[in-house]
């Protein structure tokens, strides 16, 4: 059976969704923004740290459930402005092993919400 979990340390979404959705197997975690994290809206406009701060909460979400970046399979990156995918790129790969990273898609989606540069989803294997 499926649990919806919404992080306590987060604003609730503004959507109808949750922050978490977990099975026995894996963790499927929303799409999360800057403008989504408390606070994040002072990182917006630079891709850098707005990938830092989304890479950074969505390490301390998969931690929360018992896993971590090392378990990711599959990421979608959203960003404002494909332009900024080799800045994106960079500070992405530190959160991982070089040579394992997940299954990935990264599209331009030019209006993300709270006028965010970056918005980031995965989906991970639960620790067993």
């Amino acid at each position: 059976m499926a649990d919806y979990v919404n992080d306590p340390t987060l604003p609730t979404p503004p959507f109808p969704g949750s922050h978490m959705v977990l099975d026995d197997r894996y963790v499927f975690v929303s799409g999360l923004t800057a403008s989504g994290i408390q606070n994040g809206s002072a990182a917006i406009g630079d891709i850098r740290e707005e990938t830092h701060r989304v890479m950074r909460e969505l390490a301390r979400m998969l931690a929360l459930v018992e896993t971590s970046f090392a378990n990711v399979l599959r990421v979608d990156i959203h960003l404002a402005d494909l332009g900024d995918i080799s800045e994106m790129d960079s500070v992405y790969a530190e959160f991982f092993d070089n040579g394992r990273y997940p299954a990935r898609a990264c599209t331009e989606s030019p209006r993300l919400s709270g006028g965010s540069g970056v918005e980031i989803t995965l989906m991970a294997r639960r620790s067993t």
